[in-house]
């Protein structure tokens, strides 16, 4: 941006010495144009408060996803979360469609294990019946996305990973209307298109998106059809209130390729073991908001929101070693299994703000409530079609499961900011979660005397946070807060008539605790910290015997597990030049997890237990790094990045050669290069040039234990791709 120099600024320096030289100050003089160049961070930390929630002392990232390169159209999780130290990636629903991470070694499902957000409002199809998020936003809507760790989660739920914030991009303010499209192209068929309008008219504003996405997938069988729209509509009555409306939808149809066996990956990685699986979520998240500031020193938010949809699924639901055929006698195929989850979760949350002078000190206090009331009805085990399309019809009106799991909750929540010193603040807090899940409905091969039919949730959660400021301003912090993850409906449904489910399962507790120094130093920035995750209470299968000395599989609680590792980053950013930068970066994550006092079923016919007391958790590496640099010129910059990830074990077992059907083994260690470019050609005109995965690593990042299916998913190989953004 380039600014002439003001009066005032001739004033001062030019007017000012010649006053004192004594030299004719009408002189006409000549002055050389001033530039003044900045460039907006692409990780930076949350402030000590923002909005109604309390962040100081708390390990916290925002990524500025709008500044960075990476292919923004299949929203690539190692490229957007690349400066996040120790996010685990788990690819299953191709690419593009879902993110499935986590931190510290929880299970990256759908990243059910943190608290998932869209601009604030809860995204988690069900907390307490399923909470993993299959609303899937797209990344060409996101301006930036905030993460905090689970010492922070006293404020916004009880989660182990924390919270994931996804931040929409904003209306423009000073216009009534503004365009904005981004159009990709790419390998594998992949093809997208996201259409927003976005305005301010008076004290109305708006922002409204369509996003369409088609690709073939990179193994055979493996097309998706993805669209997502959104509606926010915001009025401000005046200059201290603001309320808002909004509406998302995401959906798609995963055609889902099925799992191979080891030796099928290391002979075609890209083969396909079904044709007739899919896999469906069609989410709405409406909401209405509004955030209301009191006084100066006062700010009040309310948000009114639901999760409502569906997650269809129809497969011929068999491990990998078994073939799906036309029967010769039939001359058809074998009926699917068609599974569909309905979800009605809805939440009420209402935060209040306060900051306060104490003696000579300002701190901060905030209280709130939050409400669930969630009924999710699963219908499982449906006979579908022999068909080969995307078909839930059933042949037989009877589910094998039709169950409905109703939960009310209620959870209380404050805390307080006191700086204790002038560069010293300690944030305590606490949390009340109280509420109750009820089971009913029917399993046809089960008898219901046999089933839990209500949990009841009760927890008081405390935790305690500390930043000390240094003089330079960077921050020692640390934290330790209690967390909690509720038995959930997956867990109290038997498999089958061989499993009895322990009526008296307990919640998981546990804590996270840890410790750290950010700052800056010239060129360099940094954060590095240490940490230990506790997870009490987790759940697992043992054999049991009956009276009659039958075996039985018993689910149960198991035992405990800790993680304990280091999270570091480190950035230094050097001009080179007027128009030109180079920033190289590391972004590393150590672990050393195992099982604490933990027993679980041999898996082999002895039926025997086994004490697993020391071995490693599952999906847990001991080592995830990514590394990279990127270069500036001008109007482009180019970024390569080199992501590792350690071994894994898929069980607790620490099983290392392969099943035959794949279903456990060693996941291999695996390392990644990619390369990506962008051209800002003008404030209207953007272009990326992607190159994915450059020396076509094959590759697979976990042995799922339930859904998509025991075995190996191969992750994608090289992929290039084109995207194109005008804003007019």
């Amino acid at each position: 941006m380039k600014i002439k120099i003001l009066t005032i600024l001739i004033v001062l320096l030019g007017v000012a010495p010649d006053i004192c030289a004594q030299v004719d100050s009408t002189a006409a003089r000549e002055l050389k144009e001033v530039t003044i160049q900045s460039h907006r961070l692409d990780m930076e930390r949350m402030p000590a408060a923002r909005g109604t929630f309390l962040n100081s002392g708390r390990k916290n990232e925002v990524i500025n996803v709008q500044n960075m390169n990476f292919s923004i159209a299949e929203k690539t999780p190692r490229q957007v979360f690349s400066k996040v130290p120790g996010v685990f990636v788990y690819d299953m629903d191709g690419s593009g469609n879902q993110t499935n991470i986590s931190t510290r070694g929880l299970d990256p499902h759908r990243g059910w294990e943190y608290n998932i957000r869209k601009n604030g409002i809860i995204t988690n199809s069900d907390i307490y019946g399923y909470p993993a998020s299959h609303y899937s936003m797209p990344i060409e809507a996101v301006e930036r996305i905030e993460l905090i760790r689970g010492t922070g989660s006293l404020q916004y739920g009880a989660q182990f990973g924390g919270m994931l914030n996804y931040v929409s991009k904003v209306p423009d303010t000073v216009r009534a209307v503004t365009f904005e499209s981004i159009n990709s192209i790419g390998s594998f068929g992949m093809m997208s298109t996201y259409n927003a309008l976005s305005g301010t008219v008076g004290r109305f504003q708006y922002y409204v998106y369509y996003n369409k996405r088609v690709s073939d997938g990179y193994r055979d069988n493996s097309d998706t059809d993805f669209d997502a729209q959104s509606v926010m509509l915001a009025y401000a009555p005046n200059d201290n209130v603001t309320i808002k409306a909004e509406v998302a939808r995401s959906n798609y149809v995963y055609h889902i390729p099925g799992p191979l066996t080891d030796s099928m990956f290391n002979a075609d990685p890209k083969q396909s073991t079904r044709s007739r699986n899919y896999f469906n979520p069609e989410i709405y998240v409406p909401s209405l908001s509004l955030d209301w500031r009191l006084g100066d020193r006062t700010q009040l938010s309310w948000v009114v929101s639901a999760v409502l949809g569906e997650r269809n699924s129809v497969q011929f639901d068999k491990l990998a070693t078994v073939k799906d055929v036309i029967d010769p006698t039939t001359l058809n195929y074998t009926s699917r299994q068609v599974d569909i989850d309905h979800f009605n979760s809805y939440t009420s949350e209402l935060r209040l703000l306060h900051r306060y002078t104490l003696g000579k000190t300002e701190n901060a206090f905030v209280a709130g409530v939050q409400m669930f009331n969630n009924d999710l009805h699963r219908q499982q085990l449906g006979k579908g079609t022999t068909g080969t399309d995307f078909d839930l019809t059933l042949i037989d009106p009877n589910w094998g499961r039709d169950l409905h799991f109703k939960t009310k909750n209620i959870a209380l929540f404050v805390e307080n900011s006191f700086r204790v010193l002038p560069n010293l603040t300690i944030t305590p807090g606490a949390r009340l979660e109280v509420g109750k899940s009820d089971m009913s409905g029917s399993i046809s091969y089960y008898d219901p005397g046999n089933l839990p039919t209500s949990i009841n949730h009760k927890f008081p959660l405390f935790g305690i946070n500390a930043e000390y400021i240094t003089r330079k301003g960077n921050a020692f912090y640390a934290g330790w807060t209690q967390s909690y993850r509720p038995v959930i409906f997956k867990d109290i449904i038997p498999a089958s008539t061989y499993e009895v489910v322990d009526k008296d399962l307990k919640d998981a507790t546990g804590y996270n605790l840890e410790a750290g120094y950010r700052g800056t130093w010239n060129a360099l920035r940094w954060d590095i910290g240490l940490f230990q995750l506790k997870y009490d209470n987790r759940l697992g299968s043992l054999e049991e015997k009956n009276e009659t000395g039958t075996a039985y599989t018993y689910r149960t609680n198991i035992g405990n597990s800790i993680t304990r590792g280091a999270e570091i980053f480190l950035e230094y950013s050097v001009r080179a030049g007027e128009h030109a930068g180079l920033t190289l970066f590391t972004s590393t994550a150590l672990f050393r997890s195992e099982y604490v006092d933990a027993f679980v079923k041999s898996g082999s016919n002895t039926g025997d237990n086994i004490d697993i007391s020391g071995n490693r958790i599952e999906s847990v590496p001991s080592v995830i790094t990514r590394n990279g640099f990127t270069a500036r010129y001008k109007i482009a910059s180019i970024s390569f990045l080199y992501s590792y990830t350690g071994e894994s074990y898929a069980d607790a077992l620490n099983t290392r050669t392969p099943s035959k059907s794949g279903a456990v083994g060693l996941v291999p260690s695996y390392g990644l290069l990619d390369i990506n470019t962008s051209v800002r050609i003008s404030s209207q005109l953007m272009v990326r040039f992607n190159v994915n995965n450059v020396t076509d690593k094959q590759y697979f990042t976990k042995r799922p234990a339930f859904y998509p299916g025991p075995g190996v998913w191969s992750s994608d190989g090289r992929s290039v791709n084109c995207s194109v953004g005008i804003k007019i």
